[in-house]
């Protein structure tokens, strides 16, 4: 693989014209695709194989009246204090707002709050659903517009009118937020390579990577129901990786330019070597995305699939179109600094100066390199060298306390009760709180189906009588029946919030009376609704999280493991991945469940955590923690099998990444962090989830316990058992083969363990 990376490189600096425009006629064809193909995304998702989503289409085929699937609206019209919505021209106004949501386009129907009874015991707050035709993400702005104008007579008696529930509710506005993680970005590549030109080919590739992916992604919309959230996250992760990729490539092309080689031979050497750590890196996430379909929700395998995309072309851009636009730059990638270091190497007075000492004895190889002074980088791993097991036992201990709230963490999606203040689904949602209970704001839907014998209206009854009795149950709708007679639909009204543990615990109450239904009268009894959709989704994301972390880590493992040629490498990076992870999901608790800091950090706290986060979070903390991995330990191995000293391997290897990684995570960190400026709670969430996941794992794992263990463990890192080594094929990462140039006519010499030795090209082959 080495060889046929050097090859590539060198074939892409040399026909950098065609490479470049190569990419740009992609961009171009998939971009035409987009405009055209593409169609709106969605706001809702189903979830195959629940109780809940069986009733919505049970309902779809017999009861399509109901509009199982169908959005909702809460309409909440208020009289002013002291006054009431029963007095004459109140009512009046009250009348000629229900008239206008019946007639509102899409509106299957509309309950009239006096003949349904559902007016406040002060009789100041009258509440009207309405029920629509189709789900919130097929309505049309006139849809929604045509909602809110219905509020016109009201608020001209003096009224106030609000909206709540689905309906209302359009795709989040996304302004720039993700832009202030580039401009950041863009200032940590110029700071890390002191280059304008350097700096810019990173940003530029990575753009153009992620505008290829978003653009597949788009167009991939004609064919599939494409979820809002898809495109974000894959647009938060392709920025990320693809700036990395990038970055890591051209600083080592940047050491080869310093060392005195020519800019076409240093390319072919920075993708042989970088290169192969970079598609080791990117197969790693891309495992990590694809087996997000192991948990069998729709929108966790668009959402894998899609970042998986924008990985696998981060990949190939960082490969091939680098490298041609490196050809155009050349050495001027280097900067002023740059130059100067260049200089001191290939003027022959150089070699007469001091060499840089080098950690445990003797002297640096390099000079002109950032190697040769004391960064630090180099004084921290020195330190961490020095006393490991303080440095283990310290970052251990300070991540298993981060990790404590974790264990209070409970899953669900947010309702209108977590929207910001100011909107009209939050104040509706107060309003009902306040005037009706807060079970109202999401009543829950029990569906009867004796379509296989017994009678429905009876079995119904039984139903009813026994929910009714439920300590947390305000009400229970009368029964009503489809035209066939064989399902019978009512509604219940809980005394606690959708989104509450008890509301919860209710649901399964609920479902464990209907079991005793069904075997004295033969119905089938299901509980149904938003609610209790959402509730089913948390309980299977909950099933799924181990089995998903088992399959990744697992797969992952063995892919470390022919990487390395090592057991104890890929362990210690997975038992470093999951205390980073259960840090993370720590932080999580504390900010987005029980609210800490969350005014200092600007986003809002629903009070549990996002159903879909978790196990979101372990895809893509799984895959970028790997890339840091492979990053740092490639380096250690590739000093390891060039001098056989393990400590001192680990000391070079980490001096020699330290300075990339940092500025690597610096823009992670800062691009996921733009996302919490971002309209919608979830994004908000995965922004500063993923930022403080990275934060972990890179500074905390990665950096101060990798190196800690790598010294603890000495020679035996990098052991293999006999019958392993011989099942297991050889990949020649860096370290693992000898660097060459491939050309036929060119012959090149390495020091090795054993001291310099030859190498042709037959040996890569």
């Amino acid at each position: 693989m080495k060889a046929f990376l050097y090859r590539t490189g060198r074939e892409s600096f040399r026909r950098r014209r065609l490479v470049t425009l190569v990419w740009v006629v992609v961009l171009v064809a998939l971009g035409f695709g987009a405009a055209t193909l593409s169609k709106p995304t969605v706001e809702s998702f189903s979830i195959p194989d629940t109780e809940s989503q069986r009733a919505i289409d049970l309902l779809t085929e017999r009861f399509p009246q109901a509009a199982a699937d169908g959005a909702v609206a809460r309409v909440v019209i208020v009289a002013p204090e002291g006054q009431k919505v029963t007095d004459p021209e109140r009512r009046k106004a009250v009348e000629e707002v229900v008239d206008r949501l019946t007639k509102a386009p899409e509106v299957a129907g509309v309950a009239d709050p006096f003949e349904a009874e559902s007016i406040s015991p002060d009789e100041r707050m009258a509440l009207v659903q309405v029920d629509y035709r189709e789900p919130s993400s097929e309505l049309t702005d006139t849809d929604r517009e045509a909602l809110f104008d219905s509020a016109e007579p009201g608020e001209k008696a003096g009224l106030t009118v609000e909206f709540g529930g689905d309906a209302p509710k359009g795709a989040p506005e996304e302004g720039g937020s993700e832009l202030i993680g580039v401009v950041v970005a863009a200032v940590v590549l110029v700071i890390t390579f002191g280059s304008l030109v350097a700096a810019g080919l990173p940003l530029l590739t990575a753009l153009l990577g992620v505008g290829i992916s978003l653009c597949a992604v788009q167009a991939s919309s004609s064919f599939i129901e494409l979820n809002s959230d898809t495109p974000a996250l894959a647009l938060m992760l392709g920025l990320a990786v693809s700036i990395d990729y990038a970055l890591f490539l051209s600083f080592r092309y940047r050491e080869e330019l310093l060392s005195g080689r020519p800019p076409e031979e240093s390319i072919g050497r920075a993708v042989s070597t970088a290169g192969s750590a970079v598609i080791f890196a990117g197969v790693t996430v891309i495992i990590a995305l694809v087996g997000l379909s192991v948990v069998g929700i729709p929108i966790l395998t668009q959402i894998g699939v899609a970042a998986a995309l924008t990985v696998a072309v981060a990949v190939l851009v960082a490969l091939t179109l680098l490298p041609a636009l490196l050809g155009f730059v050349g050495a001027r990638v280097l900067g002023r600094r740059g130059h100067a270091e260049q200089r001191a190497v290939t003027d022959p007075e150089a070699d007469r100066a001091p060499l840089a000492p080098k950690e445990g004895g003797g002297e640096s190889r390099r000079r002109g390199t950032d190697a040769d002074k004391p960064a630090m980088g180099l004084r921290w791993v020195r330190m961490v060298a020095r006393r490991p097991v303080l440095f283990l036992v310290a970052a251990s201990a300070a991540l298993l306390v981060l990790a404590l709230p974790a264990a209070d963490i409970r899953l669900g999606l947010p309702d209108d009760g977590s929207e910001p203040t100011h909107t009209t689904q939050r104040k509706a949602y107060d309003l009902v709180t306040e005037g009706f209970g807060p079970g109202h704001n999401g009543p829950l839907t029990v569906v009867v189906d004796a379509k296989d014998g017994g009678d429905a209206q009876a079995a119904a009854q039984q139903v009813s009588d026994g929910i009714a009795d439920l300590p947390d149950v305000e009400s229970v709708s009368p029964p009503v029946p489809n035209e066939s007679g064989d399902t019978v639909l009512m509604q219940v009204t809980p005394k606690s919030s959708p989104a509450s543990a008890a509301t919860e615990d209710l649901v399964g109450d609920i479902r464990d009376r209907a079991a005793t239904v069904h075997s004295d009268t033969g119905a089938a009894v299901a509980v149904t609704g938003t609610t209790a959709l959402n509730i089913d989704i948390s309980q299977r994301i909950a099933d799924t999280l181990l089995p998903y972390l088992a399959v990744v880590v697992g797969l992952a493992f063995l892919l470390l493991m022919v990487m390395f040629r090592s057991i104890l490498v890929p362990l210690k990076a997975a038992l470093g991945f999951l205390l980073s992870l259960a840090a993370t999901f720590g932080m999580m608790v504390a900010v987005f469940q029980w609210g800490w800091a969350v005014d200092v950090l600007g986003v809002s706290a629903p009070g549990l955590i996002v159903n879909l986060l978790p196990v979101i979070i372990i895809g893509l903390v799984f895959g970028l923690a790997m890339d840091y991995e492979v990053f740092l330990v490639s380096r250690m191995r590739e000093a390891y099998v060039h001098d056989g000293r393990p400590r001192e391997a680990v000391v070079d290897g980490f001096a020699h990444s330290a300075r990339v990684v940092t500025a690597a995570v610096l823009i992670m960190i800062s691009v996921f962090s733009g996302f919490v400026l971002s309209e919608s709670t979830m994004l908000q969430a995965f922004g500063l989830s993923l930022a403080a996941a990275v934060f972990f794992d890179a500074l905390v794992v990665r950096m101060t316990i990798v190196p800690a263990v790598m010294v603890l463990l000495g020679r035996r890192a990098w052991s293999l058992p006999g019958p392993l080594d011989r099942l297991l094929p050889h990949i020649d990462i860096e370290g693992d083969a000898e660097e060459t140039r491939t050309d036929p006519d060119v012959h090149a010499s390495v020091p090795g363990p054993g001291g310099t030795q030859p190498t042709s090209d037959a040996r890569l082959r």
